[in-house]
């Protein structure tokens, strides 16, 4: 898989959109968009791990389907989240693209929106973008998550997420 150098210059995209603006949006966005990628690139769990609230987490997948009654609790705990993100990780890095993937993947991802009310805060992460693969095919990265965020002595955490939502909501992909 071809990769970006951590010399590279960052493209747009890569840059963290809240530096020097505001100090917790900022926080926020490197957590759930530059570790988060450059973790998920590297199939390295550990780049992440000191991100969540361990004792508090839970995801809801939603399917990619916008009706509500039909999401569930697809991680009770963290363990369950930490097994399929490093399967999918893994997956991931095993695939041979036909351009640099951590690139593609900054370049789908959106998180613009970030909502704090005191030590709480709801992040709103967007994807829709496409990989192309060395084979002529291509992974398509079309859902949001909003995550669950809570700060805790002096440092943000993710305390749960809403994922896998249709991008835009109210509507099937």
């Amino acid at each position: 898989m071809k990769m970006v150098s951590d010399m590279q210059a960052l493209s747009d995209s890569q840059t963290n959109p809240f530096t020097g603006d505001d100090e917790d949006r900022a926080a926020i966005w490197d957590m759930l968009v530059l570790r988060d990628i450059n973790a998920f690139v590297a199939a390295d769990w550990s780049q992440v791990a000191g991100d969540f609230d361990e004792p508090a987490f839970f995801g809801v997948d939603a399917g990619k389907v916008s009706n509500p009654d039909d999401w569930k609790l697809g991680f009770p705990d963290l363990g369950s989240y930490r097994e399929r993100w490093l399967s999918q990780a893994e997956i991931f890095r095993a695939t041979e693209f036909a351009e640099d993937a951590r690139a593609a993947i900054f370049d789908a991802t959106r998180l613009t929106e970030i909502d704090i009310n005191g030590d709480r805060a709801v992040a709103h992460k967007k994807f829709d973008g496409r990989i192309r693969k060395a084979d002529g095919g291509e992974n398509r990265m079309l859902w949001q998550t909003l995550y669950f965020c809570v700060r805790k002595e002096g440092s943000w955490k993710i305390c749960g997420f809403a994922g896998y939502l249709p991008n835009p909501l109210g509507e099937a992909s």
